[in-house]
């Protein structure tokens, strides 16, 4: 299968490609939005601050092509860390800035939710799965993952929530609306579990 990673400055590209391509992939990292549409699967990584990533995506170009794989040819996305923030409606770093609007929900700091551990949340720490999903087979609930974030999806509908982390509270760990997924934690980083869920992904996107 060929899964296009997006390529809009500010993701870490090279682990996310390794990892699919050691699960098979064929892998292209698109530097260009019409490279989109001769993608099977979509994955949208992200490192750094919501305002200054959707600046990436709308001055590149990706929002319109994005959607549209996404909506009108139901390509299935990934979203990793702030990729998964992004899918949202907005988020209030910095101000509040529109997101894709991919799944109904906000993106809002860590404390502002009620946690009061140490912010940025890094580290590894376990997942639990709120409702059964195919993201999640052959992966023991409560698996760790690693984490990097000082935001978390606060999401509309409890529907699309479907795994959450213990971190003082229960923050957003996995959304998904149908075909689209978003992940907060690193699973290029999150050794043989991380490693499942990509590998569940592939497949889940080949059905």
């Amino acid at each position: 299968m060929r899964v296009a990673i997006v390529n809009y400055g500010m993701g870490n590209l090279s682990s996310v490609r390794k990892s699919f391509e050691e699960l098979g992939a064929n892998v292209v990292v698109v530097a260009v939005p019409d490279q989109l549409y001769d993608a099977d699967a979509i994955v949208l990584p992200g490192v750094g601050a919501f305002a200054e990533g959707m600046e990436n995506l709308v001055n590149g170009g990706w929002v319109a092509p994005l959607r549209d794989n996404v909506s009108q040819h139901q390509k299935p996305l990934l979203g990793i860390c702030l990729g998964m923030q992004m899918l949202a409606d907005h988020g209030n770093e910095g101000g509040i800035t529109p997101g894709l609007g991919l799944i109904p929900g906000t993106v809002q700091k860590l404390d502002s939710i009620g946690c009061k551990q140490r912010i940025p949340h890094i580290g590894w720490n376990e997942v639990h799965y709120t409702q059964q999903d195919p993201l999640f087979d052959n992966i023991q609930n409560d698996s760790d993952f690693y984490f990097v974030h000082s935001y978390a999806f606060v999401t509309e509908k409890p529907e699309h929530l479907i795994a959450t982390v213990p971190y003082d509270v229960a923050v957003t760990a996995v959304v998904r609306n149908n075909h689209i997924y978003g992940c907060q934690f690193h699973p290029e980083k999150s050794s043989k579990a991380g490693r499942r869920l990509l590998s569940n992904f592939m497949k889940y996107s080949v059905c």
